[in-house]
C-alpha cells in the first residue's frame, strides 16, 4: 500500500477502424437528427461502407445522451448546479466481506463550465486501503466509448457476472487507488448535452473539458486535491493522455485553478505516433507469422501514401487527416484479409461469430431503471457503450502525432510509463516501443542503451521492461490489448509499483 498521497487518471479506448471494402451499412445505423444527438443530420456515407473492427459488440443502433433543450432545462431544475452526485447504492453486490454501502462509492455529474450545456458523468470509488492512495480516473476512448467498459471488465472494484449481479474484483485498482471513471467526450456513455457545439473534434477540446472536469471534481472533493496525480489509459488514450497531461501541466504553471499534483502518465497499447506505428504493422505481423514475406513486401507498398497523408495532416491539412484515416487503415485491413478471423486485440484467439468480445450485458445492466436510479442518472438518459457521432467527430484527430507534446513533460520530470500486451495487433508492442524510443528528449540515447530487465510478480516473469529517468517501457507477457483484463494481478502490481516509484527498481 502506498505511503504517500497520489491520484491517478486512467484513460482507455477500444480502437475501431473503417474499411472501404466492408459490408454496406444497414439503414438502422443511420445517424439521427441533431435534435436528438450531438451530430449533423447527415447519414453515414453510402459510398464508403464502414466497418467497426468487430466493434467489441459496441456499435450503437442509435446515438443517445443528447437531450433536447426542454429536457435539459427540466433536468437542471431537479439537480444541483454545482454537483450532481449521490452515494452509490447498488443492492445486487454478492460475495462476502464489505458491502458497497460500507465504502465511499459515488456516481453523478458535473457541468462543464466552458461548454454550453454539457454534463459529464463519472463514478468515484474511494480506495479500499488508504485515502491517500491514487485517485484513478479511467477515460475510455473509442473515441466515444464509455469508461464503464473498463469498470466492469478490466480494473474496476467489481465485475458484472452473467446473471447481471456484481462480484468483487480481487485485482480492482481501488485496492491501491481511488478510482474515477469518466464518460467523455460529451455524448459518450451517460454524459449528455442539449447543444451540438459541445461536441469535440480534437485533443484541444477534449483536454480542456477534462481539465474543467478535474477542477470541478477537486473542488467537490478537496481532501483528494493534495494527492499525487497520475494519468494512464489504453489504445486511443494514446492520443488523449499526452494532450491531457500537457493541459494539466500548463494549468499548474499558469496557476489557473486548483493545483493538480501531476506526477506521471501511462499509456497502455496506445496509438500515439501514427507515422511510426502504422509502419510497424507489417513488421509485427511478419514476426508473429500472420503474413509471409511476399505479403509483407506487397502491403508495405501502401505505407508511402499513408506517411504522406500523416505529414500533411501535421501541417494542418484537414483533408490529409481524413485521407490518412482511410489510406493508413488499408494497411491494417490488408493484414486482416490475409490473417483471417483472428482477434486483432489478442492474436492467440479467434473471433466467434461476428464479434471478438461480447460486452452487451453491460448495456442491459446500466439501462435497468433501478440501476440508473442508484447512479443518479435521469430517466430520460439511456446508455450505449459507444457513440458513433463522437467517433466520427474525432475522425480528423486520428492521424495526428501526440508524441510531440511528451518531451517537455519528460524534461520537467513528469514520468511516462508505456506498456503493451505482447499479443495485441491493433496497437502492438513493437509500434509502441518504436515511438517511445524515438521521443526526442535529453535522455533519448541513455534510454536506448538501457538494459532490458524482467518484470516479475510472485517470482514469475510477467514482462520485460527498460527504464531511464522518468521514462519506462514495459512489454507484458501473455496479454493482448487489454492488459488489466488479461493479466489483472500483473496490471495491479504494475500500477502500484509505478506510482510508488518502485517499478524500475
Amino acid at each position: 500500500m502506498a505511503s504517500s498521497s497520489f491520484s491517478v487518471l486512467f484513460v482507455s479506448i477500444f480502437l475501431v477502424s473503417f474499411s472501404q471494402t466492408a459490408l454496406s451499412i444497414s439503414p438502422k445505423f443511420f445517424l439521427p437528427s441533431h435534435d436528438e444527438h450531438i451530430t449533423s443530420t447527415k447519414k453515414f456515407p453510402t459510398t464508403m461502407a464502414e466497418k467497426f473492427i468487430r466493434q467489441l459488440n459496441l456499435f450503437p443502433k442509435h446515438d443517445i445522451n443528447i437531450v433536447s433543450s426542454k429536457e435539459n432545462n427540466a433536468l437542471d431544475a431537479n439537480y444541483d448546479q454545482r454537483l450532481f452526485e449521490k452515494k452509490l447504492n447498488l443492492s445486487y453486490l454478492g460475495d462476502s466481506g464489505a458491502t458497497v454501502q460500507d465504502l465511499g462509492h459515488h456516481a453523478g455529474y458535473f457541468p462543464l463550465v466552458h461548454t454550453k450545456a454539457a454534463r459529464m458523468f463519472y463514478f468515484f470509488f474511494e480506495s479500499r486501503s488508504n485515502k491517500n492512495d491514487p485517485v484513478v480516473i479511467w477515460l475510455t476512448g473509442g473515441p466515444g466509448c464509455s469508461s464503464e467498459l473498463a469498470l466492469f471488465y478490466e480494473n474496476g472494484p467489481f465485475k458484472l457476472s452473467d446473471n447481471m449481479s456484481l462480484v468483487w474484483n480481487d485485482f480492482g485498482w481501488d485496492k491501491v487507488s481511488n478510482l474515477i471513471y469518466v464518460d467523455q467526450p460529451t455524448g459518450t456513455g451517460f454524459s449528455y448535452s442539449s447543444d451540438n457545439t459541445d461536441i469535440r473534434h480534437d485533443e484541444i477540446g477534449v483536454s480542456n473539458d477534462l481539465y474543467d472536469f478535474l477542477q470541478a471534481f477537486f473542488k467537490a472533493h478537496p481532501d483528494y486535491a493534495k494527492n499525487d496525480f497520475y494519468i494512464t489509459g489504453e489504445s486511443y488514450a494514446g492520443h488523449y493522455i499526452p494532450a491531457f497531461a500537457s493541459r494539466v501541466h500548463q494549468g499548474n504553471k499558469n496557476k489557473e485553478g486548483i493545483p493538480i499534483n501531476l506526477k506521471g502518465f501511462a499509456i497502455g497499447n496506445g496509438l500515439t505516433n501514427p507515422e511510426i506505428q502504422y509502419k510497424a504493422y507489417t513488421d509485427y505481423a511478419l514476426d508473429m507469422k500472420l503474413i509471409n514475406q511476399t505479403d509483407y513486401d506487397d502491403i508495405n507498398k501502401l505505407y508511402p501514401q499513408c506517411q504522406q497523408d500523416i505529414k500533411l495532416c501535421a501541417k494542418g491539412s484537414e483533408e490529409a487527416c481524413s485521407a490518412g484515416f482511410s489510406d493508413c487503415t488499408n494497411i491494417f485491413n490488408s493484414i486482416l484479409d490475409i490473417a483471417g478471423d483472428i482477434n486483432y486485440y489478442d492474436i492467440r484467439k479467434t473471433c466467434e461469430g461476428n464479434l471478438c468480445y461480447d460486452f452487451s450485458g453491460m448495456e442491459t445492466y446500466l439501462n435497468d431503471a433501478q440501476v440508473k436510479q442508484a447512479l443518479g442518472v435521469p430517466s430520460v438518459i439511456d446508455f450505449v457503450s459507444c457513440s458513433s457521432s463522437v467517433y466520427h467527430a474525432m475522425q480528423t484527430d486520428w492521424m495526428k502525432n501526440l508524441e510531440i507534446s511528451i518531451p517537455s513533460l519528460l524534461e520537467d520530470g513528469i514520468n511516462l510509463l508505456a506498456y503493451a500486451g505482447e499479443y495485441d495487433l491493433i496497437c502492438n508492442w513493437l509500434g509502441n516501443s518504436n515511438w517511445v524510443h524515438a521521443v526526442e528528449w535529453s535522455g533519448k540515447k541513455s534510454f536506448g542503451t538501457a538494459p532490458s530487465v524482467s518484470f516479475t510478480v510472485d517470482g514469475e516473469e510477467k514482462g520485460v521492461q527498460k527504464n531511464y529517468g522518468p521514462l519506462t517501457f514495459l512489454k507484458v507477457h501473455d496479454a493482448g490489448h487489454m492488459v488489466p483484463m488479461d493479466q489483472p494481478k500483473a496490471a495491479l502490481e504494475m500500477l502500484q509499483r509505478w506510482t510508488q516509484g518502485k517499478l524500475s527498481s
